[in-house]
């Protein structure tokens, strides 16, 4: 971030829209947002308390298994699509269907066919979540030069062999990409669930502070729903950073 010419730390523009929060929070122009100063000091204040922690570990049971379906299927699918043309004609246009549609609209028939537990909700997380992986992992094997796969027929790999030795790694870089994306997608998987389906983790304290109007509740919730968002895709980031040399090699 520059400013008239000059270099700014990286972490300048939070800071920015930290002082732009603290000054509409002090001004009083909408109870809906109080100041920033308020909502950390309420953040240390709920955060170790017994509530705060079960919902913390309710959100991260359901988000965790249904990234983690999601990837495996995601990967999967995705790299038998850009390896099959059949499968892919097949299953594409239903690919781009899911990822474009309102899938809050089928949150009720997942409650119809799976109840209105922490499965339904791991469904409704994982759903947000695989398609985008599905597509980029499909565009990474696409990318994959030929010569690879005939390197790997003319030494006798194995479909399995294959798969794994040269397929993942060759489309690794898409793949994270479409993880990342996907994790993202998931958070509001997560919490629409939560919401929708069973009112149970961050979902019930959503609507436990909104009906209460404990904004600054509300608030130090949503940040830290946010932060662990961030935190995991920045991560993801660095490992495509770390990888990209597979894209030059290819």
């Amino acid at each position: 971030m520059y400013l008239f010419g000059y270099r700014l730390p990286g972490m300048s523009s939070l800071i920015l829209w930290g002082l732009l929060w603290e000054i509409v929070g002090r001004a009083k122009l909408t109870f809906f947002v109080p100041p920033l100063s308020e909502v950390i000091e309420t953040l240390f204040s709920i955060i170790g308390t017994p509530a705060f922690q079960k919902a913390l570990l309710e959100t991260a049971y359901a988000f965790s298994f249904g990234v983690f379906f999601a990837v495996v299927i995601g990967i999967v699918v995705g790299i038998l699509m850009g390896k099959n043309r059949l499968l892919d004609e097949l299953l594409l246009p239903w690919v781009n269907v899911f990822l474009s549609a309102p899938l809050t609209a089928l949150v009720p028939v997942l409650m119809v066919l799976f109840g209105f537990g922490m499965q339904s909700i791991i469904i409704t997380t994982a759903l947000f979540a695989v398609w985008i992986i599905i597509l980029n992992s499909r565009a990474g094997v696409k990318q994959i030069n030929r010569s690879l796969v005939d390197m790997a027929n003319s030494f006798g790999a194995s479909p399995m062999d294959a798969f794994f030795k040269i397929y993942f790694w060759a489309a690794l870089p898409e793949i994270l990409g479409g993880v990342r994306i996907g994790i993202i997608r998931a958070v509001k998987g997560v919490i629409i669930g939560q919401l929708l389906i069973s009112i149970v983790g961050f979902g019930a304290l959503f609507e436990l502070y909104s009906a209460n109007f404990l904004m600054a509740h509300f608030w130090a919730v949503l940040i830290v729903l946010f932060a662990l968002a961030f935190t995991i895709s920045e991560f993801l980031a660095y490992l495509e950073r770390r990888v990209s040399y597979y894209a030059a090699k290819r």
